[in-house]
């Protein structure tokens, strides 16, 4: 599967941007899907993630209760809401999919990334 992520942009802090992460290829609802991101320097980290059937959704504490994960199987796609941004979320942000349970892996399928900067 390939996964391209858009959406990302420049905002003021407190302001909302939603990231989109499209899937080529068939049998998307048999990937669990995932955000992370990574700020210049540090190592990437995990953001959320949705379950196959899009019923079960995680989170990192640093966006739960901002951002929101959710999917549409139907049209290959996975979204993330960001409501309330802060100058600490500015990151590259990507889009991840494994078939298997746990965290993806280098050995999964990645997007290219998609550039979120909020400024103070």
């Amino acid at each position: 599967v390939q996964l391209q992520a858009s959406g990302g942009g420049l905002v003021q802090a407190g302001g909302s941007l939603r990231l989109s992460c499209t899937a080529s290829g068939r049998a998307f609802s048999t990937y669990r899907m995932h955000w992370f991101r990574q700020a210049p320097g540090k190592e990437r980290e995990f953001v959320a993630s949705v379950s196959w059937t899009g019923g079960n959704t995680y989170y990192a504490d640093s966006v739960r209760g901002r951002f929101t994960i959710s999917r549409e199987n139907a049209k290959n796609t996975m979204n993330l809401q960001m409501n309330s941004l802060k100058p600490e979320d500015t990151a590259k942000y990507y889009c991840a999919a494994r078939q298997g349970g746990g965290l993806p892996t280098s050995s999964d399928y990645w997007g290219q990334g998609t550039q979120v900067t909020v400024s103070s």
